[in-house]
């Protein structure tokens, strides 16, 4: 994770945009400025940083769904509990999955475990519209090619 420039996936281990499923490594780095004041003597990952991570996620399989066609803008989140703390260093699994996609929106259940215990989970909804323009789809392509999307996804339909 880059918390500063808001990179949470490292890397998606399941993608299977026909299931509408999608399953990621993120680890939480062992330092960041983001720690320094969250909280001092006690660094702690943000709830809207755990919130993040999930909505990045369920992102990655929305892209893969329009073939990179279409961008996915979070617009609400509902239900989200934070169940426990996540400290630097923490190996999390963040997963999500497609309960509705249609008209312009689309909604997934969000959920972010570490040790194979949920941290976190809400309920997502996203804004799906065409790029705004050329520039922000290349940069997506070119970050889904580090994070591990198929190029079979990138294309077509």
């Amino acid at each position: 994770m880059r918390l500063e420039y808001f990179q949470m996936v490292d890397r998606l281990v399941a993608l299977d945009p026909d299931a509408g499923s999608v399953r990621a490594d993120c680890k939480v780095p062992d330092a960041s400025p983001v720690f320094e004041g969250h909280f001092p003597g006690y660094p702690l990952l943000p709830g809207v940083l755990m919130v993040e991570t999930m909505a990045q996620t369920g992102g990655w399989l929305l892209l893969a769904r329009a073939r990179f066609t279409r961008m996915a803008f979070l617009a609400q989140v509902r239900e989200a509990k934070l169940r426990a703390f996540v400290t630097p260093g923490r190996a999390l699994v963040a997963s999500a999955r497609l309960v509705h996609d249609g008209s312009g929106y689309a909604v997934m259940e969000g959920r972010l475990e570490a040790d194979g215990k949920t941290v976190a989970e809400a309920d997502l909804t996203y804004r799906v519209v065409p790029f705004p323009n050329p520039d922000l789809r290349g940069q997506m392509l070119d970050v889904a090619q580090r994070v591990g999307v198929a190029e079979e996804w990138f294309h077509g339909g």
